[in-house]
């Protein structure tokens, strides 16, 4: 066999050998590394480079020391689940930098951290005082999990007592301008009323790159044409409309009536659709 094929096989064979051991240990070998994942990567790297490229080498023993490498961490994984201290040992534990607002000094110094980079940490989770945290913790991965005074935190539908729907995950229906008919049964839409959603704001499918529809079955669309201006959607601002115009219109027949036992009735049904234009209001402006 020719040098040049002998290398191409090698190298295949290595790449193949690396995917399939680093999709066996999971995902966290591409995410947030700890010191042993880390190391574990490099060295599983290394070793297929030269199963790839030292033609002198036996190609058999490339492959134990890749099963040996592979073997360590998949074991130590598997017992880690099992035991807190060895979790702790092998893959570390976080560290409080912050405290009540105020910065340990003594741990920054145990985890060699400068109070630059502490900053910069803060800086990148959108926090650029030290005196808005009330606990920060650098994790074992080398992340900064940063929580903020309640002062200091976003304002949330729960803080003021407001109930909201559950928002379910927005389909795409379309992608590179191809009309997908899975999501569109997944949330019980067919073609026709896509198309029918398009010719609404006089849209082609052609002309579309992408488009979602979300769970108020609103649909919105990225053009391949981007100086074209597409109109917002309006179904829920076009439904809360819709609902004061029968409570107004359902008062006025309650003025307009002369008889008692109808202006009760519409007196009480307009009360109804005020109260469910109150409750709905929240999530149909959003």
């Amino acid at each position: 066999m020719p040098d040049w094929l002998h290398l191409v096989a090698r190298s295949l064979g290595a790449i193949i050998m690396l995917f399939a051991l680093t999709r066996i240990l999971g995902k966290k070998q591409i995410s947030q590394l700890t010191f042993f994942e880390y190391v574990t990567g490099i060295t599983l790297g290394e070793l297929a480079g030269f199963m790839s490229t030292d033609m002198e080498g036996v190609y058999w023993h490339g492959i134990v020391s890749l099963l040996v490498w592979f073997s360590v961490p998949f074991v130590l994984e598997l017992l880690t689940l099992k035991s807190k201290k060895l979790r702790e040992w092998f893959e570390g534990k976080g560290t409080v930098l912050i405290k009540e607002g105020k910065v340990l000094e003594d741990n920054l110094k145990k985890e060699r951290f400068t109070g630059d980079e502490l900053l910069e940490s803060l800086r990148t989770k959108n926090v650029f005082r030290v005196a808005d945290v009330e606990f920060a913790v650098l994790e074992a991965s080398g992340d900064l999990s940063v929580l903020l005074k309640k002062e200091h935190q976003p304002l949330t539908p729960a803080h003021l007592g407001i109930t909201v729907a559950p928002e379910q995950e927005p389909q795409t229906v379309i992608l590179d301008g191809n009309i997908l008919d899975e999501p569109l049964s997944t949330i019980g839409l067919s073609r026709g009323w896509l198309q029918t959603e398009l010719d609404k704001i006089g849209i082609p499918a052609n002309n579309v790159f992408l488009a979602q529809v979300d769970s108020y079955q609103q649909l919105y669309v990225d053009l391949y044409d981007d100086v074209l201006q597409v109109p917002v959607p309006q179904t829920r601002a076009l439904l809360l409309a819709t609902m004061k115009k029968c409570a107004a219109d359902v008062e006025l027949f309650a003025l307009a009536t002369n008889r008692p036992d109808a202006k009760l009735m519409y007196e009480a049904c307009a009360a109804k659709l005020n109260d469910s234009v109150a409750a709905l209001t929240p999530v149909l402006k959003r």
